[in-house]
């Protein structure tokens, strides 16, 4: 499954959690992502290097952009010259195919800038 062909407005609605046997799997099409644990909850994190703090505002309004567009939100920490977007499915408490999807969206607008 790549992560890429689903279209936004067509995520996924089941309520299924991704199991961890399949997170290695995932995590192969999402360079720099690692599932981390807090408060119980496996989430999808990564720390995305910036040139300043503007350079920071402007990803995550991107990154605004599309979880708007599918009401799907992640966690965003802005600093100075980084980045930290955290994904996980809130409702469910772990992580769901929309999180990796979402993952993969958000790497792919880094990777344009």
């Amino acid at each position: 499954m790549n992560l890429l062909e689903y279209k936004l407005n067509q995520l996924p609605d089941h309520k299924t959690l991704i199991s961890a046997e399949q997170y290695p799997e995932l995590l192969g099409q999402i360079d720099q992502w690692q599932v981390i644990e807090k408060d119980g909850i496996d989430r999808l994190f990564c720390v995305f290097k910036c040139d300043d703090f503007v350079a920071a505002m402007q990803l995550a309004q991107a990154i605004t952009e599309i979880a708007e567009q599918v009401d799907h939100h992640p966690a965003l920490l802005i600093e100075w010259g980084k980045l930290s977007v955290t994904w996980w499915s809130h409702n469910l408490r772990g992580l769901h195919i929309n999180d990796f999807i979402m993952a993969a969206n958000t790497q792919k607008i880094y990777n344009a800038q």
